[in-house]
Parts: C-alpha cells; sequence; structure tokens
C-alpha cells in the first residue's frame, strides 16, 4: 500500500509522476491535479511535441547543455544518436565521465607518460589547472565509477528538478574542484604524497542537497537493506571523519575522504538555500529494479524510482 501525496489516501496501485516522481492516487495522477513542482519546468525533453527542427539548441533560450552537445560534430537533434543527452544534465555529465575513461585506458596504453598530467590532480603538479577539471570526470577502475555512476544516475534526475541545467553544472564542477583542492591541500598539510581523481565530491555534493531536501526518503543500501536518506548519508560521513588521517594523507584505503566530506558540504549549504526558496515535493522512495504499475523505475521514470 501507498499513500497519496495529495489527500493521504492509501491506494494499493499508486500512480507516480514523471515530472515530480511524487505518489498519487487516481484522482490526483494526473500532474494538472496536484501541485507539480516538475512541471512549472518541464520543456518537454523527450521530444513529445517536436516538429523535428529544434530553433532553440543554438538560441537565446537553450540551456547549457544543449548548447554543448550542439557544438559537437554529431547530430544531437531528435533523433540523432545523441538525443538522449539533450537537455540532460545528468545523462550528458555521465556520458562524459565514461569518454574520458575510455580515454584513459586508451592513453595509459599507448603513452603512459602523459597519463597523470592530463588526467589526475597530483600534489606534484598542483599547477597543471586542466586537471582540476578532468581528474573530476576520471577514475581509478571499473568499480569506483560505476559506483559513482550509480549515485549519480539515481539521484541527478531528482535534483535536476531544483537546478536549472546552469546550477547543476555549477555544482557538479564547483563542489569537484573543491573537493580535489581540498584533498590537495590536506595532503600537503600532512605530508604525504596524493593522486587524485574521480567525480565523488560531485557525487557526494548531489547527495547532500537530496538529503536536505528529502532526509526522509525510502533508499536501499546495497539494494535490499531499506533506511532514511539521512541515515546513510551521515554513515558516508561518519566513514569519512573516521579514515581522515588514514595513510595517503586522508587517502585511506585509496579513498579520498577529504574530498567527499567537502563535496558533502557544499551540497547540504545548496540543499538548504534550495529548500528556503523553492516549494519542496518528490519521490517517498529509491529502489532498484521495475517500478509500480506503468513502467520502469527510476527518478524521473513513470515507475517508482529504487535505490
Amino acid at each position: 500500500m501507498a499513500t497519496c501525496d495529495v489527500c493521504g489516501a492509501s491506494v494499493s496501485m499508486p500512480y507516480n509522476c514523471r515530472h515530480c516522481g511524487g505518489t498519487h492516487c487516481s484522482e490526483h495522477r494526473l500532474p494538472e491535479n496536484h501541485d507539480c513542482s516538475g512541471l512549472h519546468g518541464w520543456n518537454d525533453p523527450s521530444g513529445v511535441f517536436d516538429s523535428g527542427f529544434d530553433e532553440t539548441v543554438n538560441g537565446e533560450n537553450a540551456s547549457t547543455t544543449d548548447r554543448i552537445l550542439a557544438k559537437l560534430p554529431i547530430d544531437t537533434g531528435p533523433g540523432g544518436p545523441l538525443a538522449y543527452f539533450r537537455g540532460n544534465v545528468t545523462y550528458t555529465i555521465l556520458l562524459f565521465m565514461w569518454v574520458t575513461f575510455l580515454a584513459q585506458l586508451v592513453v595509459e596504453f599507448i603513452y603512459p607518460q602523459y597519463y597523470l598530467r592530463i588526467f589526475t590532480l597530483t600534489t606534484a603538479h598542483p599547477e597543471y589547472v586542466w586537471t582540476w577539471v578532468t581528474s573530476i570526470f576520471s577514475h581509478a577502475g571499473l568499480t569506483h565509477i560505476a559506483f559513482n555512476s550509480i549515485a549519480i544516475f539515481f539521484f541527478g534526475p531528482l535534483l535536476a528538478r531544483y537546478l536549472s541545467d546552469r546550477q547543476y553544472w555549477a555544482l557538479f564542477l564547483g563542489s569537484g574542484v573543491l573537493a580535489g583542492l581540498s584533498q590537495l591541500l590536506f595532503s600537503f598539510v600532512t605530508s604525504q604524497p596524493a593522486i587524485i581523481l574521480g567525480a565523488s565530491g560531485g557525487a557526494m555534493a548531489i547527495l547532500g542537497v537530496i538529503t536536505i531536501l528529502h532526509p526522509n526518503l525510502k533508499v536501499y543500501f546495497m539494494f535490499f537493506i531499506p533506511m532514511p536518506l539521512w541515515v546513510l548519508t551521515l554513515g558516508f560521513a561518519a566513514i569519512s571523519l573516521l579514515f581522515m588521517g588514514g595513510a595517503g594523507g586522508g587517502l585511506g584505503g585509496g579513498v579520498a575522504h577529504a574530498a567527499h566530506l567537502v563535496g558533502l558540504l557544499v551540497g547540504l549549504a545548496v540543499g538548504e538555500y534550495v529548500k528556503r526558496t523553492q516549494t519542496v515535493r518528490g519521490p517517498k522512495q529509491f529502489q532498484l529494479g521495475p517500478g509500480g504499475p506503468g513502467g520502469p523505475g527510476g527518478p524521473g521514470g513513470p515507475g517508482r524510482g529504487r535505490f
């Protein structure tokens, strides 16, 4: 049984709004029948009303993501190979992460001498300013990028309901840079060399925002252990605090714990700002797998999001 967000009625077959993620009864299932926060900013991302001629990509009303994709030498219009990424910051970030990961494998195999100076932020060369950004999209292995991708994939679309494309990019890149530089500073203070890479700072910032906005959102840790989101976030923070003094200047177990904490703090601050300035509505739980009646799960999908 689920509870309607509007009238509180208990329903056995709930409807989940694909725009705001809320749970509703049959009477309030349409976005027009409830205060749908997602509907206000909806710009037809699926191209339902698109005639095939997109005049906004290069125009004044184009989103930041659309402008970036419009500059690529690939068709990003409706029906093109990258159409799914238009107006979707989350998927664009994931695309950049995985393309960068593939580039890492190629460079490491062909030009290993350039690997560190291109993809990693290091205490040896903090003056390589491009690595402040490239290190955000780089990862140390398949497991590393997989975990960050899962967090961004599930929580990112929920964040996109509250931030514009530009704000989303600013949060992700800004928190990533601050997290990396903070880890670098911590390593200098503790006199420990460090090689820093990964999107964990940005992912933790996203988690921090959603924790403030939906602290009691039910998530499934390790896919089967239910808990409120604030408990999961508190657990991550406690682990980072516990291991910050580990070997490698806060890189205990090969994890940049100082970077995690800084990213989380940035997200918590942004989340508090959003909470004070916007109406907060969203799903009651994230689960992994098929959702309720209407389609597959995942935040923003017609089914119930699972994590």
